[in-house]
């Protein structure tokens, strides 16, 4: 039967410097954890070790106002990275977290991190969120390079260049501020990102 690559992020800190690798963990069919590492972990995308904390942050978002990641302990959190004048897997990725919201039938906090601080600017940001109707259901989170870079590299991500493509991952962090749950780009899907947000409400477990 046709094989999913699932990944996990794993990520080794210090106080002067964060290294993220991306390691695969298993094969398994998507929808429903009914795949091999579904039914071991409850989440359908990649479950990442236990104990990898989400790293904190301090950048503004469309409007403005000042996001932190410790200020959404308490709650599930949905983390991505996209850039607002990206054609093609960056809108493909708002619009599946929008499903994955619209099958909820619930607020969820998303946070968008930039990987291209010189174009994402406030009007581009509100543009693309406008042209996703995801204005009000995601936070698009800007900054300098110099702000970003410890962010991109706490979670793995090779931002955009002239030369090279990001890396458009998508993490679940849980209400303890643990990562969770990760998915390439062309693992994310409504039904799969719905049903880990279920589980973590729920209390899966943490991968062993």
């Amino acid at each position: 039967m046709p094989g999913r690559l699932r990944f996990a992020l794993v990520v080794v800190g210090s106080a002067c410097a964060v290294a993220a690798l991306a390691v695969v963990v298993a094969f398994g069919r998507g929808g429903g954890g009914g795949g091999p590492s579904g039914r071991q972990t409850g989440f359908d995308g990649g479950a990442l070790p236990a104990g990898v904390r989400a790293a904190d942050f301090r950048l503004r978002d469309q409007d403005g106002r000042l996001a932190t990641m410790r200020a959404y302990r308490g709650r599930a959190v949905v983390v991505t990275f996209m850039y607002s004048t990206c054609p093609d897997v960056c809108p493909l990725t708002a619009q599946q977290i929008r499903g994955a919201l619209d099958l909820l039938g619930r607020p969820v906090p998303v946070l968008a991190i930039s990987v291209d601080p010189v174009g994402d600017t406030p009007a581009h940001v509100r543009a693309f969120l406008s042209r996703q109707h995801m204005a009000g259901r995601m936070r698009y989170l800007t900054g300098t390079s110099t702000q970003l870079a410890p962010v991109w590299r706490a979670y793995g991500i090779q931002p955009q260049t002239a030369t090279s493509t990001h890396t458009a991952d998508t993490v679940l962090v849980d209400a303890r501020g643990m990562q969770r749950v990760g998915y390439l780009a062309s693992q994310l899907t409504p039904e799969a990102l719905a049903h880990d947000l279920r589980a973590l409400a729920v209390g899966a477990p943490a991968a062993r």
